[in-house]
């Protein structure tokens, strides 16, 4: 009797081992350098020394007057990005999980993008909109278009750039579309071939049958683009002026200059920045996953 009650309280309690080296990983690598960032945006240091001084760096970062800007522009492309990508990706993901030929050879062109490094993308896109030597501007020129100057006009910079991270992000969110779609029972599909057509699957079945890959592209994008740097830095390096500024290319720039506590502060700002708006966005989506 005493063996079997020994037993199952090794049943009840075993499984709960299998959450320590998750914790200590989570422990080492995310809590402990969080508490070290909120120490330390709380002081003026250096690699060789730190002095507390306070709220000091929060007052100094959020009185900088390229914050506003970056702050705004942080949301403009946040939501622009991951808009784009849904608007597009869905359309594009039924397209390659139709009965059209040579899809998969679709399949690995729309993906490519994906494969390619974010600062490669972010220096080819930047040669290839040159004013005046770039290949866009000669093909817009060739046939009588307007050549703008894409990343030196401060009203299109941000949006230039806007237009490559959705190329270059398009292939994921495509991916992850096709994964919901084909996971669709075909009955559905069939039904809705019976009861009008393209408009209908659209409508009625792919749009809330997918609708937790919607969730994900949009959380993912969102996420991502709260948090973007390498293509911003690598195309406009946050100019003309603060035009294309976001929160990250403003606080490295603070690194540039050595203001590491401030900058340390601003990485704290972001992080406060992502939780308050993806916290409540992620609740809503899992809300509505149970309601599903």
């Amino acid at each position: 009797m005493t063996s079997n009650v020994r037993s199952r309280a090794v049943l009840r309690t075993y499984p709960n081992w299998l959450y320590f080296p998750a914790a200590i990983v989570f422990g080492l690598f995310f809590l402990v350098p969080t508490a070290m960032a909120f120490y330390y945006s709380l002081t003026r240091w250096t690699l060789f020394d730190a002095t507390f001084i306070g709220l000091d760096n929060y007052i100094t970062f959020l009185n900088n007057p390229s914050l506003s800007s970056g702050l705004k522009n942080t949301i403009i492309y946040a939501i622009l990005t991951s808009g784009l990508k849904v608007i597009i990706s869905l359309p594009l993901a039924m397209l390659l999980t139709s009965n059209i030929r040579f899809k998969d050879f679709y399949r690995s062109i729309t993906f490519f993008p994906v494969l390619v490094s974010t600062v490669a993308v972010g220096i080819t896109f930047s040669m290839l909109m040159q004013p005046s030597t770039g290949l866009i501007n000669t093909a817009l020129g060739f046939i009588g278009l307007p050549q703008p100057d894409w990343l030196g006009n401060p009203s299109l910079a941000l949006y230039s750039v806007v237009i490559v991270d959705v190329w270059k992000g398009l292939g994921i969110a495509t991916v992850i579309f096709m994964a919901g779609i084909l996971s669709i029972p075909e009955e559905y599909f069939e039904a809705a071939r019976l009861e009008g057509g393209l408009w209908v699957k659209f409508r009625h079945v792919i749009i809330p049958m997918a609708r937790n890959s919607t969730f994900t592209v949009i959380l993912l994008s969102f996420i991502g683009g709260l948090r973007t740097f390498d293509v911003i830095w690598t195309m406009t390096r946050g100019g003309p002026g603060f035009a294309s500024d976001v929160l990250t290319s403003v606080i490295y720039k603070q690194y540039q200059a050595g203001f590491y506590g401030l900058s340390t502060a601003g990485n704290v700002v972001l992080f406060i920045l992502v939780t308050i708006i993806v916290y409540p966005l992620m609740s809503y989506f899992n809300r509505k996953e149970i309601e599903l």
